[in-house]
């Protein structure tokens, strides 16, 4: 037992949650002998895929894993957000999360909470034990509290985030180099708190693993030159992971999960210029960047990844669209997005989802009319200036998917059947033995005693 858990007297259980952004299940799965670590928790505890959310994007998968609730509860939607009744757009922070997160509860419970790396968690908040916000923070003295925590990390010269720029060169040395570094020191701090041992609920996230795959899943997937350097990094984080497991009292359950899975990349989908195309998008002037220099007469738009809005009269400020002809206008974009086909003659998207099906709560004002779930292979973007042709590639060639995230327990108690991202919070809360109300989720536990 930990020396925390001695000296407070509190027999309470404790849950360490380590976040693997972006890792597929069939990685870990197929590859057992280069992840023993991993594979052990499989194993002796328990482990499977997961489905992500609707839309498989970090910015809307995190709020979601860590409230249990859909983006219609926690009010971000993706990594670009629209504002109610406008045309302006914003980037959302931990601010714009309007449900409760897990560590919030844990804390009014009374007890302590270490965060550590979560997107969308900036600025850090000071209500709980220590947070270090993720991906977007700004340096570390601005995104850490409370100041020991900032000195820390600082001492250990930690870094929030991997230089993405780094995996747009051909050459892509100096890039699995600074994700060697940015794991090496995420792996440092993570070692540190753990060790301090004065926290019910460590919650920390290695996104760089969603990076590696970006520049790197094709290379694995197709047997590309980097594909022992994609191993070499993975076996990194597995034995990290392993000695995470080693160092944590009895008390504690690891819980590790990633928020979307991941497939190799082959083609860009500029979904604006596809709508251009359409005839369903135009702009004001040729001068246009943004969402706001649509024209007046304009049918529709897209945000990313893959939201498709209807620019409906009396909802969007120059709304063309009578609410009067809205179904029938969003069937025929479903239609036509149904019916889109890749250079290489496949099928771009898997599933086109109506807002209904995806979204509920108090925040939907500003959900989608439709969310495209791409097939394997293509990613959907959705910029308003510089691309004039609707597929081309990029730098990357590795995307999110809705199918194939990670989640494991090391807890054989677990049952991961059938399951998704919402069921992770009901699941923590369980292994912390913390009350709660079963209608507050759109997850469920999956431990077999709850």
């Amino acid at each position: 037992m930990g020396l925390f858990e001695r000296l407070r007297g509190d027999k309470s259980p404790r849950v360490a949650f380590i976040g693997i952004d972006g890792v597929p299940y069939s990685l870990l799965s197929e590859h057992s002998d280069r992840f023993p670590n991993l594979t052990a928790i499989m194993e002796e505890g328990s482990g499977g895929a997961i489905d992500s959310i609707v839309p498989p994007e970090s910015s809307a998968c995190w709020p979601a894993l860590t409230t249990g609730v859909n983006p219609g509860e926690t009010g971000v939607y993706g990594f670009q957000d629209r504002e109610v009744g406008s045309y302006d757009t914003y980037v959302p922070m931990g601010r714009d999360v309007q449900a409760t997160r897990l560590w919030d509860r844990v804390t009014e419970a009374g007890r302590e909470a270490s965060v550590l790396n979560v997107p969308v968690t900036f600025p850090p908040q000071r209500n709980v034990q220590r947070m270090v916000s993720g991906f977007l923070s700004p340096g570390v003295d601005k995104a850490s509290h409370p100041d020991e925590l900032t000195q820390t990390l600082e001492d250990g010269d930690y870094i929030i985030d991997v230089n993405a720029k780094l995996g747009h060169e051909d050459d892509k040395s100096d890039f699995i180099e600074n994700a060697h570094e940015t794991l090496d020191r995420r792996y440092d701090a993570f070692e540190h708190y753990l060790s301090a041992d004065d926290w019910d609920l460590f919650f920390g996230v290695f996104m760089t693993t969603d990076r590696v795959n970006h520049f790197l899943f094709k290379d694995y997937e197709r047997d590309g030159e980097n594909r022992e350097a994609f191993f070499e990094f993975y076996e990194q984080l597995d034995e990290y992971i392993g000695n995470i497991r080693e160092m944590l009292p009895d008390d504690v359950t690891l819980v590790i999960a990633s928020d979307h899975g991941f497939t190799s990349l082959d083609y860009e989908v500029h979904c604006n210029a596809w709508l251009q195309e359409e005839g369903l998008l135009s702009f004001a002037d040729d001068d246009h960047d943004e969402l706001g220099d649509i024209a007046d007469d304009a049918t529709a738009y897209s945000l990313i990844p893959g939201r498709f809005y209807i620019n409906l009269e009396g909802r969007e400020p120059r709304g063309s669209v009578p609410e009067s002809e809205y179904e029938e206008v969003r069937a025929d974009l479903k239609e036509r997005l149904e019916n889109l086909e890749g250079p290489d003659g496949n099928t771009v998207c898997e599933r086109v989802v109506e807002k209904e099906a995806a979204f509920r709560g108090d925040h939907d004002d500003i959900a989608a009319d439709l969310v495209a779930i791409p097939n394997h292979g293509f990613d959907l973007k959705s910029g308003f200036s510089g691309h004039d042709e609707v597929f081309d590639t990029g730098p990357r060639n590795g995307m999110h998917s809705f199918d194939n995230a990670t989640l494991l327990v090391d807890d054989p108690d677990a049952s991961i059947e059938d399951a998704d991202l919402y069921d992770i919070a009901p699941t923590i809360l369980d292994l912390l033995e913390l009350e709660y109300d079963r209608t507050e989720f759109d997850g469920a536990s999956l431990l077999k005693s709850a």
